[in-house]
């Protein structure tokens, strides 16, 4: 019999999570205009995104060992705690200090180390939190939460970006981060001190890491789904200011037009993820699913910018249904098949990949978004996407399929 997914610990973390999202979907959102405005360049809002993927590359590589060998929660914690204080300074300052584009870029390193602290951990913890056989119907629950908060919080965005003004947009999600810390330092959960006989050391620590290489090297299902998720997530990224970009430059467009993007994604987002919540889809289809979906999504992008504007919401609502489907199953699958004794290493793995080729193609797109028209840049670069997916998934599916298919139980579900 399957456990009740609302336990005590699930609902205060997902509650931390709102909190959390809330704060930084505001700020990202009128931070991205901002940039855009100041200085009219695809280019340096790209690098800006290329700035902060950084630390999200080496803080992982350097953190998850410990973390496999000691309690999450207090990593948790501590980096929503310590983010919120920084953002928060950093509306102060704002409030009395002009924009400085070069000093964003500094503070976004150290932002951006905070928050890689804190999602490394956040993802190490949540599947422990997931009560063992719910997996698809918790991270279901996970991917609707972040569409509908940006449906919410998106349009009240573009008014508190011309009425209140930026430095309080970050003060305010300083104290979302805050309380979101607080939150989750409620929840009781009982965790491992995972430590050797040696004394934890740079020997040990490179032991560990050692140890997931030799483990990554024999998983080619593993390799092939997160190298194409690299790709295309690097891609998508290097998408954001050429969409900012092009609702600004377009005849007809305007940020308004733009946050309502996010309605229609939100729409097939909640959809997806209610069918995901209510629907068990069997293991032997989950991954003609997914891939189905990976080789649609792609096709979505290709065609966006193409399209009349009422046909680009219809586009993004069918994007955003079929996403989160497919990130749901994902995950889940990845997160139920890899240790959970070395499910922070391996998840650092995962993020290093993701943002080393995040961080290169997302500045490769925008800087191409300076030569090229927009929508042939978009095209273009989701034509790769596409052929990356058949080179590695398609390619790889035999393996691919063990990862979705494999029948285990997340270990320490609480």
């Amino acid at each position: 019999m399957k456990n009740p997914l609302w336990t005590r610990n699930f609902s205060l973390l997902i509650a931390a999570t709102t909190f959390g999202c809330m704060g930084g979907i505001v700020g990202n959102f009128a931070l991205s205009f901002l940039v855009f405005d100041e200085t009219g360049s695809t280019f340096a809002s790209a690098l800006v995104i290329a700035i902060q993927l950084i630390p999200n590359f080496l803080i992982p590589l350097l953190v998850a060992p410990w973390m496999d060998r000691f309690p999450r929660k207090p990593f948790l914690v501590f980096g929503d705690f310590i983010n919120g204080i920084f953002y928060a300074l950093m509306g102060i300052y704002l409030l009395f200090f002009d924009f400085s584009y070069v000093g964003y870029l500094g503070y976004s390193l150290l932002l951006a180390t905070l928050g890689s602290l804190d999602e490394l951990a956040y993802n190490s913890i949540f599947p422990k939190i997931i009560p063992s056989g719910m997996e698809q119907k918790g991270y279901a629950v996970s991917s609707m939460l972040y569409p509908l908060l940006r449906v919410i919080m998106l349009p009240l965005a573009a008014v508190l970006m011309d009425t209140i003004g930026m430095p309080w947009l970050f003060i305010g999600q300083g104290l979302f981060s805050i309380c979101a810390a607080l939150i989750e330092n409620t929840i009781q959960l009982t965790e491992e001190t995972r430590v050797c006989e040696k004394t934890f050391s740079f020997q040990v620590w490179k032991e560990d890491l050692q140890e997931v290489l030799r483990y990554f090297k024999k998983e080619r299902g593993l390799q092939a789904i997160y190298y194409y998720m690299a790709a295309t997530n690097g891609v998508a990224s290097g998408y954001a200011p050429i969409l900012v970009a092009f609702f600004r430059t377009a005849p007809g467009m305007s940020a308004a037009l733009y946050s309502l993007f996010s309605i229609a994604e939100f729409l097939g987002r909640t959809i997806g993820g209610v069918v995901q919540y209510r629907i068990e889809i069997p293991k032997k289809k989950k991954f003609h699913v997914t891939f189905a979906v990976y080789t649609f999504y792609e096709c979505m992008d290709l065609i966006l910018l193409w399209l009349p504007y009422p046909l680009m919401l219809v586009n993004r609502a069918f994007a955003g249904f079929l996403g989160t489907n497919s990130a749901t199953l994902r995950v889940a699958a990845v997160q139920s098949y890899i240790p959970e004794s070395m499910r922070a290493r391996i998840n650092a793995f995962e993020n290093m990949i993701l943002m080393a080729v995040s961080s290169i193609l997302s500045v490769i797109v925008g800087a191409t978004a300076e030569i090229l028209d927009y929508r042939l840049c978009m095209s273009f670069f989701a034509a790769c996407s596409l052929l990356i997916c058949f080179c590695t998934i398609f390619r790889c599916r035999a393996d691919v399929k063990k990862v979705y298919e494999t029948d285990k139980n997340l270990s320490g579900a609480d």
